[in-house]
């Protein structure tokens, strides 16, 4: 038999912080239910933050009965655990009129505490769910030792759980069998899935066709919303089980939930495969290291991927900033001895006025007037991170190796009078270049800590350079496509990263504008802000 466990409002509450409102987390229970899904999971019971009605984030079951149909029909009602973060005394004695069961998920690392817990769980009367977190990472000893235990507590369902999206064919088969040999004959197998390779319908297809009389359950979201590159559709996956055995799940609730309730969300937090995704499933890590190198737009996919695989075994499981932060810090640091290069640079920028072009949109509008101010006299144009081929700049700083790969391949410096400027995680060949260290030009503002144009300020502080014009610095909108002058440059930038970039960007700014006279010869975001706490 096939048990179908939907977990939009759990596992998709990752990609909109849970933040689906009141509302919609009723009508939802109420379309999975309507689509006559198996298994229904509400959330989360968690007792880390305080309890707001919008989210599926609950603190109390109390809470979750209220949001859960009347009417049940054959639906069951469950929510999840992770194992630490919910207090085993908040949970009551299962009276049948509250959520029928509870999933725990924990890591390798919490076995013997998660135990312990999973025990109190079903001594209370609840069906539990055991989900040993990212379970490809378990020996088969390991494996064997955890599934006598739990053979004695006798859970409702033991899970193989992808949590990285790693799991192919032969791996979830051999996991499988394993299990289903050794596992008391009355649990149910699970499977959750991730859709990093984009394997999660084929492995459960997969699952669907063993030949065995244990009831497998297996986990799905609609519109296939979650954590990573998502998980296993559930309108998909459910008419394929309407096509190939004997059962009839409804898939126009799941339709109607897609085009009422997910499409805005989907919107506004995309979700689903990506390189960043398909990067961290093969070095079997959390997806989130890989998302927040691949948002900095400053790296190549060799050097993302040289340092995921620095990541220890330990930090794997979890999404550590600090630590991923360091790692990224260190691999681009490479440093050099360049008090040769700031002393030539100091003797070249000595007295000169000195015009900054950032790749904004705004050096197209103001061409001529940009043109106009570097033609003055002992004046020195900079561009950064590309070379201009409408402006006369003497030099062109490069900070960026993802922007100095492409200016190799477009072979731009191939034939050049500008002279490179080049921090010293960028390699180059190149005869003539200066080169300066990297980590002495970072600020100490994380969100832009090494944004290319704010990295070159720093040099001309380092310079004794007092007066800077910037052109270019436009400043980030939501529009990736209207954040450059040349398309060709365009990097993706979430909503947040935009925000989050102008506001480090105007702190930085402020803080220069202390030591530097910092003027904007075309139109900025930052001028009026900047300006007013300059006055103050």
């Amino acid at each position: 038999m096939i048990k179908v466990l939907d977990c939009t409002l759990r596992d998709g509450g990752y990609i909109n912080n849970w933040n689906f409102g009141g509302k919609n987390i009723k009508r939802m229970l109420n379309l999975l239910r309507d689509a006559e899904v198996d298994i229904i999971e509400c959330g989360f019971l968690s007792n880390k933050n305080k309890y707001n009605y919008n989210k599926s984030i609950f603190d109390t079951i109390e809470r979750v009965v209220k949001f859960i149909p009347q009417n049940k029909r054959k639906a069951k009602y469950v929510c999840m655990v992770n194992y630490g973060e919910y207090m085993l005394e908040d949970i009551p004695q299962y009276d049948g009129t509250s959520v029928d069961g509870i999933r725990v998920a924990f890591h390798k690392k919490d076995v013997e505490g998660a135990i312990n817990f999973c025990r109190r769980i079903a001594q209370k009367g609840y069906m539990l769910f055991i989900q040993p977190m990212v379970t490809i990472n378990y020996s088969d000893m390991e494996l064997l030792k955890l599934i006598e235990v739990f053979n004695e507590i006798k859970p409702y369902a033991f899970y193989i759980a992808d949590s990285f999206g790693v799991m192919k064919k032969s791996d979830l088969l051999r996991m499988f069998y394993l299990i289903d040999k050794n596992l008391d004959s009355g649990i149910n197998i699970g499977y959750h899935s991730h859709n990093n390779l984009q394997l999660a319908f084929s492995n459960a297809q997969a699952l669907v066709e063993v030949n065995t009389k244990r009831t497998r359950i297996i986990d799905s979201s609609v519109f296939g919303m979650g954590r990573g590159a998502g998980n296993l559709n559930s309108e998909l996956f459910i008419q394929y089980l309407n096509d190939t055995i004997d059962v009839d799940y409804k898939v126009y609730p799941l339709l109607q939930m897609i085009d009422e309730i997910l499409n805005k969300i989907y919107a506004v937090h995309y979700w689903g495969y990506s390189l960043p995704h398909y990067l961290s499933s093969t070095c079997n890590c959390h997806p989130n290291y890989a998302s927040y190198l691949a948002d900095k737009n400053t790296l190549t996919v060799k050097s993302i991927s040289e340092i995921l695989a620095t990541i220890t075994v330990e930090k794997k499981g979890g999404c550590d900033k600090e630590y991923i932060e360091e790692l990224y810090l260190n691999y681009q640091k490479h440093y050099i001895n360049d008090e040769g290069a700031i002393a030539n640079l100091s003797t070249i920028f000595n007295g000169k006025y000195i015009i900054v072009i950032a790749p904004g949109p705004s050096i197209e509008k103001y061409y001529e007037s940009i043109n106009k101010c570097i033609n003055q006299k002992d004046t020195i144009a900079v561009s950064v991170n590309f070379i201009s081929e409408r402006f006369k700049c003497a030099f062109a700083f490069i900070s960026n190796e993802k922007r100095f790969e492409s200016l190799v391949e477009s072979k731009k410096l191939n034939s050049r009078e500008t002279k490179l400027i080049l921090t010293s995680n960028i390699s180059s060949q190149y005869p003539n270049d200066i080169n300066v260290n990297y980590f002495d030009l970072l600020n100490n503002t994380q969100a832009v800590r090494d944004n290319s144009t704010l990295m070159l300020l720093m040099l001309l502080k380092k310079l004794n350079v007092k007066d800077v014009s910037l052109a270019g610095f436009d400043g980030y909108t939501h529009d990736n496509i209207e954040n450059y002058a040349d398309k060709d440059m365009v990097l993706t930038t979430s909503n947040k990263s935009a925000s989050d970039l102008n506001v480090g960007i105007i702190k930085v700014l402020n803080n220069l504008y202390r030591e530097i006279d910092i003027k904007f010869i075309t139109p900025t975001k930052y001028l009026d802000l900047i300006e007013i706490n300059k006055e103050n």
